[in-house]
């Protein structure tokens, strides 16, 4: 995401651009002549350690997979110790380390509810009201439930609707991974995405969920200990040299307004913020990357705890990002936005961790594209290319053949340029406005015909695209979502001009281009599941 996914999405944006020069301050402080070289070399040396590391557990991990099963869910064997590291990896991305430090700089805690807060909050959601009913349905894919609660059509409508909205969330990894080589090692943006893809590719397609589970419990030890250690150093120099003091001094420097949750003033604005959480929380529970964790947990029980304890553990460890970025505010006030932890990192950690700050950031990226990609694949092999008589004999081959089709559209899309990360935040809404209803509606309601489903989801979709289109028409630069939600309703607002606003017609538009598209759509989602259930058809084959 996830990180979550869809908070991640603005931040890799921003990962993407700026990575070339924001991670190129981390090794600027002067230094004496012929350290520069070494400090490359240390780096270079370390990386190929964690990457022949992590392949040697996908080595291992393969030697697990003897059936599909073992592929997708990794035979549903994971304790709880590695079913919340593998959800905390898959959460816990560059959004919630640079995005929530630069959101918090900038716009107080009020900028970070959808990352850490928001997201941490739909793990805790995920596993309180949905881990155990689905675990107990024994489904490969969410894909599944929707085939088993409605029917086959409306499992491939699903399908199609999943698989495509990773794209642009794996490319985006991979155009990450490349800046990072183009910083260090001077290798061109090309061959730096078909390298990044190489290397995730091999991971994935060696274990499956196996290898993906084990290499996200290496890479989430790193992360956490090395964002653990630039907490405390940033911290302690704003404390004179004690962490408790900075921490202390930080909560009574800081203006108040920049430590609350609530909205500011006026209905606009909390409607847009009704809107974040909604996505925040509900957007991430149909995905296939958490529900996959779901699955793979050895009981029921295990995967509600594992739920719950990663949101938990994901809110109190996103909290180290936020608390830098406001601390930032304060160490360096006219320091401008965009730099705040490769600053902190290059002013307060030493040549040596600065080298490890690196190559977590490396992990991060690495962890969240395995999973982006197995994600995908796995609906794409056992929903989808399953039903052609050619694949039917071969599951495993299929899955694998996925993970490949999936690298490579995901590298066509990362070689199509920026224009799939202005996209990206779009594709990563889906969830919420398609599926989630029909989620819902199954596992508590009692579903009629599948024709619920299908519509729920072709009018959440649709109302979504015309929202979004339309925003992206008027305001095609926007670069803030919160603050497009409200430039985009003024200037409805003064092209209805004050007659036509005050009509009935008028109020609607004005309406619609005030609810945030993840509210307008779930809603259509809603009405279509409503419409869909009103000529009573037969219940689908179990």
């Amino acid at each position: 995401m996830a990180a979550g996914r869809a908070p991640a999405a603005m931040c890799l944006y921003y990962l993407y651009w700026s990575v070339q020069a924001r991670l190129a301050r981390l090794c600027s402080r002067p230094l004496p002549e012929g350290r520069g070289l070494g400090v490359t070399s240390l780096l270079g040396s370390i990386i190929a350690l964690y990457l022949l590391a992590i392949f040697a557990l996908s080595l291992y991990a393969g030697r697990r997979v003897k059936s599909e099963e073992d592929y997708i869910v990794a035979g549903r064997r994971l304790p709880l110790s590695l079913a919340w590291a593998t959800l905390l990896a898959t959460w816990f991305g560059a959004a919630t380390i640079l995005g929530a430090a630069e959101a918090a700089r900038d716009e107080g805690v009020r900028g970070t509810i959808l990352d850490p807060f928001a997201s941490g909050a739909a793990l805790i959601v995920a596993g309180l009201f949905f881990a155990r009913p689905l675990w107990n349905m024994r489904l490969l894919t969410i894909a599944d439930f929707y085939g088993r609660a409605f029917g086959r059509r409306a499992e491939v409508v699903a399908s199609i609707i999943l698989v495509p909205g990773y794209f642009g969330w794996i490319a985006a990894q991979y155009l990450a991974l490349a800046g990072i080589q183009g910083t260090f090692f001077a290798i061109e943006p090309v061959a730096g995405i078909l390298i990044a893809a190489a290397i995730i590719l091999a991971y994935t397609l060696l274990g499956g969920m196996w290898s993906v589970t084990l290499t996200d419990a290496l890479q989430m030890a790193v992360v956490l200990v090395t964002l653990g250690i630039l907490g405390a150093v940033t911290f302690a120099q704003l404390g004179g040299g004690a962490v408790g003091s900075g921490i202390g001094r930080l909560l009574t420097d800081t203006p108040g307004d920049l430590l609350t949750f609530w909205p500011e003033a006026g209905a606009a604005a909390a409607i847009v913020w009704a809107g974040t959480w909604a996505s925040g929380v509900f957007g991430n529970i149909p995905g296939q990357d958490l529900m996959q964790r779901v699955f793979a947990s050895r009981d029921a029980t295990t995967a509600v705890r594992a739920c719950v304890l990663a949101g938990i553990i994901y809110i109190g460890f996103g909290l180290i990002p936020v608390g830098l970025g406001l601390a930032s505010r304060l160490l360096f006030p006219e320091s401008g936005a965009g730099e705040i932890l490769t600053v902190l990192a290059s002013q307060y950690l030493r040549p040596g961790l600065t080298v490890v700050f690196v190559v977590s950031l490396i992990s991060i990226i690495v962890s969240t594209a395995t999973s982006a990609v197995l994600s995908p694949a796995t609906i794409l092999g056992h929903n989808l290319l399953a039903r052609l008589r050619p694949f039917r004999a071969r599951p495993l081959f299929v899955d694998r053949l996925s993970v490949a089709l999936v690298t490579l559209a995901s590298v066509a899309t990362a070689f199509s340029g920026r224009t799939i990360l202005e996209l990206l935040e779009l594709s990563l809404s889906i969830g919420v406005v398609s599926l989630f209803v029909p989620l819902v509606a199954g596992l508590y309601g009692n579903p009629r015909c599948e024709r619920q489903a299908i519509l729920a989801m072709v009018f959440g979709t649709a109302v979504w695209l015309v929202r979004e289109g339309m925003e992206g028409f008027v305001l095609p630069t926007s670069e803030s979502a919160v603050e497009a939600g409200l430039i985009y309703a003024e200037h409805v607002a003064v092209y209805l001009g004050p007659e036509r606003l005050a009509s009935v017609w008028g109020f609607v538009a004005y309406a619609f281009a005030l609810v945030p598209s993840a509210i307008s759509g779930t809603a259509a989602s809603l009405l279509g599941y409503i419409i869909g259930g009103i000529e009573r058809g037969s219940r689908p084959d179990r």
